[in-house]
């Protein structure tokens, strides 16, 4: 069975923060442009997961913008981290072990980890595992950690929601492996902030900036998404990733983790009152992010959902390795998207307003067939 890589022969982030259950492809080129890319995905003739973006290395303005940033919202997620981790700990029990959707859900998992040993003593283990939209997750990390650990003792673990694609690739694939192997994983998925009210295990369903969503791997250990290409990954291997040495002295991934984890103490009480409140509540999901999807794709007259991205965290996305067509904001001059409107004015992308808009932010990705 393969072995989990981890820092720092992969990775920024130290060992003992997490595991990743990847394959390192870290020689291989697999970048391309986001205009070829862009029409390879939408032809049909490639899958997303096959190739990388080239990596968007932001200007001193924007990071100068994400330093700001960071320090702004870093109260507020920490309450968010408390309040998914106190629901998990109350709800699935101390002895659990924390598995992140590589890559956005890997700093939200350490974080995660950190308030359980900063205020209950526990040391969490936690994995990346890949997971891939249209092709499931991982099988060979779903086998390695059902080897390792009990399976009912997971926990997934994702930054935020959109309009609940990987909620739904999630539960499926968990559902087909179960029916190929008997081995049952619980699919409910734990996020920091779930705007598409997807999910019923969250720390916010606010559409608020989550730092480490404005940058892409320099603030994610330096590990590039993961990659599903079966010219070089085995049937029996993970998923793939690269190791971006290169940008060490751009890396701000300790910084984010450092920067958050130093107002633990502060909102310890905030974040145990709010996590008992939402304890009491109907948490169910209401899907009401596709509602707001299904409207948007049919007013811009849209083909594909998969071309509308909603909120702060996925139109960051659109913006950093799409094509992006257009951007639609609730307020214009909302604090949270200040590096959505800086990113979208560099690469002379419009924005337009919509007050009614259900989340903070939408990012339209263009249809290069049209």
């Amino acid at each position: 069975m393969k072995t989990p890589l981890a820092g720092p022969n992969f990775g920024s982030y130290a060992a003992d923060e997490v595991s990743w259950l990847l394959t390192d492809l870290s020689e291989v080129a697999l970048e391309a442009d986001a205009a070829s890319r862009e029409r390879d995905i939408q032809s049909g003739r490639a899958h997303y997961a096959e190739s990388l973006p080239i990596e968007y290395q932001p200007n001193p303005a924007y990071r100068a913008l994400f330093a700001e940033v960071l320090t702004d919202t870093a109260a507020r997620l920490a309450t968010a981290v408390g309040v998914v981790t106190e629901l998990v700990l109350a709800e699935r029990g101390h002895d659990i072990c924390l598995v992140s959707l590589a890559r956005a859900g890997t700093p939200i998992g350490i974080l995660m980890r950190r308030w359980a040993a900063r205020h209950h003593g526990l040391q969490l283990p936690h994995y990346a595992v890949s997971i891939v939209r249209d092709r499931g997750i991982d099988t060979a990390a779903l086998q390695y950690l059902s080897t390792h650990h009990d399976p009912a003792s997971v926990v997934f673990v994702d930054g935020w929601t959109g309009k609940g694609a990987i909620t739904r690739e999630l539960t499926a694939a968990l559902r087909a492996h179960e029916a190929e192997t008997g081995v049952h994983f619980n699919p409910d998925l734990a996020v920091l902030a779930d705007p598409g009210d997807c999910v019923r295990t969250y720390g916010t369903r606010d559409d608020f900036l989550i730092a480490s969503a404005c940058l892409n791997s320099t603030v994610s250990g330096l590990i590039s998404r993961t990659v599903l290409n079966r010219r070089l990954i085995g049937r029996d291997d993970f998923h793939g990733a690269k190791f971006y040495r290169e940008l060490a002295a751009d890396d701000r991934s300790g910084t984010f983790l450092d920067t958050v984890s130093a107002r633990f103490d502060d909102v310890f009480a905030a974040a145990a009152a709010e996590s008992a409140a939402l304890m009491s509540t109907d948490r169910t999901p209401g899907w009401a992010g596709l509602a707001t999807v299904e409207q948007i794709r049919r007013d811009y007259g849209i083909t594909t959902t998969n071309f509308v991205k909603p909120g702060i965290g996925e139109t960051t996305r659109v913006l950093l390795r799409r094509l992006p067509r257009h951007i639609i904001v609730r307020d214009p001059d909302a604090p949270e998207h200040r590096h959505i409107r800086l990113l979208a004015a560099e690469r002379g992308v419009p924005i337009s307003c919509n007050p009614g808009l259900a989340y903070a932010c939408v990012g339209l990705i263009d249809d290069v067939a049209q």
